[in-house]
C-alpha cells in the first residue's frame, strides 16, 4: 500500500461555447471592482470597446494594457509600471498565449486572481498554472507556477472559428501529446507539474482528449476554414484547451515535450509553431519506447490527415545532417521531462528514434 500524496488541480470555472465571451463581466465582477485586462494590441483594436463595454456593463472600472513582445520579467515589471500603483482585482489575459502569460506573470507577482480568454486555440495553456518565461531572444529561462490555477477560462467558440486554421491544428499536435506523456509518467516514477505523482483521472481524462481528437479533428479543421461553429468544433476546443491542460497539469510531461529543447535551436525547424514540434515529438517519443511500426504507420497517417508536422522537412529543416539530428537530441537532454520516462533514455537513443520516423515517415 502506497502513501504517496497527489494532487489534483484545475481551473475554478470553463465557461465554453458561441460568444462565451458576454460572460467575462459577470464572472470578473465577483473578484472586484477593477480589473486589469491583458491583451494582445490587434484584439484590443478589433475588438477593444466590446470587451470594455461589457466590463463597464457589469458596475466595473478596467485598467485596459495592450502586450507586444516576449514574456519577460521585465515585460511584466513594465505592464505594472502602467497600473500606477493601482493593485487590480484580478488579471484578464484576453488573446494568444504571449498576452495569457503576462496576465498569470501579473498574476503572480501582484497576488491576484487570473481569469483567462483565449482567442486562438494553439494550446492548453489556459487552463494551466504554468508561466514560461524568456529572455529578450525568446530563450526559454524558467517555467513559473501560480499559486493555484486561473480562476476561470472562458472559451468564445465564434473567435476561434474565425482564428486561421493553423493555430487549432498547432493545438491539436498540442494536445495529441498529452496521452503518450501521462502513460509514460504513470508507468515510471514521473511527476507532475505539481511535484506528485500523476493521477488516475488524469489518466482518463487524457485518453479521452486523445480519442475526441482522432474522431473530430478533421471534421473541426474544416468548419474553421469556414468560419463556422459545430460540433466537431466544439469537442475539439474542449480536447485542446481543458482536457489537454488538465491531462498534462496532473499527469505530467515527457519525452514530447522534452524535444522542443532541441527543436527551437534548430535550424528552419525553430520558426515552426510550438505544436507542429510536439505532434512531431510525439511519433519520435513512440519509436523511442519501442512501438511497432504498425503503430507509428498509424499515428503518422493521422497526422498527414490534418496536416501535422511527421518530418524534420515538414519543420522546415531541409536535409537534416546526422550532426544536426545529433545536436537535437543532444539539447532535448536538458529538458527535466525526461526523467518522467518509465526508463532511461540517452541522446543516442533519442538520436536513433528520431531517425526511425524519419525513415518511416519519408
Amino acid at each position: 500500500m502506497t502513501s504517496i500524496r497527489k494532487i489534483f488541480g484545475a481551473p475554478h470555472r470553463y465557461i465554453q461555447g458561441p460568444d462565451a465571451l458576454d460572460e467575462l463581466g459577470q464572472v470578473a465582477a465577483a473578484f472586484g471592482p477593477s480589473p486589469a485586462v491583458i491583451a494582445d494590441a490587434f484584439i484590443l483594436e478589433k475588438m477593444g470597446p466590446r470587451i470594455e463595454a461589457i466590463l463597464r456593463d457589469a458596475g466595473l472600472t478596467p485598467i485596459i494594457c495592450a502586450f507586444d513582445g516576449e514574456i519577460t520579467y521585465a515585460a511584466i515589471d513594465a505592464v505594472i509600471a502602467t497600473l500606477g500603483g493601482i493593485v487590480p482585482s484580478v488579471a484578464i489575459g484576453i488573446g494568444g498565449g504571449k498576452s495569457l502569460d503576462a496576465s498569470k506573470g501579473l498574476a503572480l507577482k501582484l497576488g491576484i486572481d487570473v481569469i483567462t480568454v483565449p482567442t486562438i486555440a494553439s494550446n492548453d495553456s489556459p487552463t494551466s498554472a504554468s508561466i514560461a518565461m524568456y529572455d529578450d531572444h525568446h530563450v526559454m529561462i524558467s517555467v513559473d507556477r501560480l499559486k493555484r490555477s486561473p480562476q476561470a477560462v472562458i472559451v468564445d467558440t465564434k473567435l476561434i472559428a474565425a482564428a486561421p486554421a493553423l493555430f487549432l491544428r498547432a493545438g491539436i499536435g498540442d494536445a495529441i501529446s498529452k496521452k503518450f506523456e501521462a502513460d509514460g509518467c504513470l508507468a515510471g516514477n514521473g511527476i507532475t507539474p505539481f511535484g506528485t505523482r500523476p493521477l488516475l483521472t488524469a489518466i482518463v481524462i487524457a485518453d479521452a482528449c486523445y480519442r475526441v481528437l482522432r474522431e473530430h479533428s478533421e471534421a473541426a479543421l474544416q468548419s474553421v476554414e469556414l468560419g463556422e461553429v459545430s460540433d466537431a468544433l466544439e469537442a475539439t476546443i474542449e480536447a485542446v484547451i481543458l482536457m489537454s491542460g488538465l491531462g498534462f497539469e496532473n499527469g505530467g510531461l515527457s519525452l514530447s515535450h522534452s524535444l522542443t529543447r532541441g527543436l527551437v535551436k534548430a535550424r528552419g525547424a525553430k520558426n515552426a509553431i510550438h505544436g507542429q514540434h510536439v505532434a512531431w515529438g510525439v511519433l519520435v517519443q513512440l519509436a523511442a519506447e519501442g512501438r511497432s511500426d504498425a503503430e507509428l504507420a498509424d499515428i503518422i497517417a493521422f497526422h498527414r490527415s490534418i496536416e501535422l508536422a511527421t518530418t524534420l522537412q515538414q519543420l522546415g529543416m531541409e536535409d537534416a545532417t546526422g550532426a544536426e539530428i545529433a545536436e537535437i537530441a543532444d539539447w532535448t537532454m536538458t529538458a527535466p521531462h525526461l526523467n518522467n520516462l518509465p526508463f532511461s533514455i540517452t541522446a543516442v537513443d533519442v538520436a536513433a528514434a528520431i531517425r526511425r520516423v524519419e525513415r518511416l515517415a519519408a
